[in-house]
């Protein structure tokens, strides 16, 4: 496997305020032989705060053994919930999909093969590329020459609504407490599906105990009306980021935690006092939160058989693209 990480904004293009010297950026898991394969983009969560290791690499190489090859996104987020995101991790990924088509060559991509996978608020982030692609230009001539929709997309326990059934973290990290309701409407991914919205692969879990189920069935009742292709499993058991639920996961070996750059760079810059308008009560939350090292997440042995077999269907429903 060759495995490499390159940063998808260059110097004096990336200028999200609270960054703190992060830059968004592609982890790569490709095979040796060089042969065009289809490609994956791997979305993780974490409620737009951070991007979760459990969602990262062991999704990755599950989908890299079944013969695609594949690339972990790490994009824009805010564990301080000071500076709105906006349309930053919009951005981000947008300018993903072009970069791994312009570079299809050298990453062994088939560019008309190209999906998106995202989970929780990661799902948010392809739901809102999905409906808002056309809404994207790139600052890189050479990059917009490329299209940035995505040939499908898997949302996985998706974030969807900003309305009733809404993960209100999400919302607030992506558009700030006192968002117009304009912006909150344009990230209720729900409103905006049409009959040119990517095929979607939809699952979640009907317990799901954190983002509600009725934001998947939304998403899928949407496509249903607009008549966008896609594939819905509503699983009855299970809690929110089971991941692909594979043997790794259960046991907690998630991999690499590359993810968690962004995350550590801000939380240092907040307990040293260089936060950027962090307010005093987020500071004293994030001292709290992280003075010790938290311990690492543990997986959890499947009490189901069937929400592990969901990239078996995911596989199969690809095929059929």
């Amino acid at each position: 496997m060759k495995f490499f990480r390159e940063n998808i904004w260059q110097d004096g293009e990336y200028t999200y305020e609270a960054a703190y010297g992060f830059v968004p950026n592609l982890h790569f898991y490709l095979h040796e032989d060089g042969a065009a394969r289809p490609f994956m983009l791997v979305v993780p969560g974490g409620g737009y705060c951070m991007v979760v290791p459990p969602e990262a690499e062991v999704v990755a190489k599950e989908f890299y053994a079944r013969g695609m090859n594949c690339a972990v996104l790490t994009y824009t987020t805010d564990i301080t919930f000071a500076v709105p995101l906006h349309k930053q991790p919009l951005n981000d990924i947008s300018r993903a999909v072009r970069y791994i088509r312009k570079n299809a060559a050298r990453f062994s991509a088939d560019p008309d093969k190209l999906i998106i996978c995202g989970f929780s608020a990661g799902g948010h982030l392809c739901g809102t590329l999905g409906v808002h692609y056309d809404d994207v230009t790139d600052p890189d001539p050479e990059l917009q020459k490329y299209p940035n929709r995505p040939d499908g997309m898997i949302l996985s326990y998706p974030v969807i609504t900003s309305g009733e059934f809404t993960h209100e973290y999400s919302i607030i990290a992506l558009c700030g407490n006192d968002a117009d309701e304009k912006e909150r409407e344009y990230f209720s991914l729900e409103k905006h599906v049409t009959e040119n919205t990517p095929p979607a692969f939809i699952w979640q879990t009907v317990e799901d105990d954190l983002v509600p189920v009725e934001n998947s069935m939304m998403f899928a009742q949407a496509c249903r009306k607009a008549g966008a292709p896609y594939a819905y499993y509503a699983f009855p058991h299970g809690w929110h980021g089971l991941s692909v639920c594979n043997e790794e996961f259960c046991r907690g070996e998630f991999g690499a935690e590359y993810t968690m750059e962004q995350l550590k760079l801000a939380v240092a810059a907040v307990l040293e006092g260089r936060g950027v308008r962090v307010s005093e009560q987020r500071v004293k939350e994030m001292r709290e939160q992280f003075s010790q090292d938290a311990p690492p997440p543990e997986g959890r042995p499947p009490e189901f058989e069937d929400v592990p077999r969901w990239p078996d269907l995911a596989e199969a429903w690809m095929k059929s693209l």
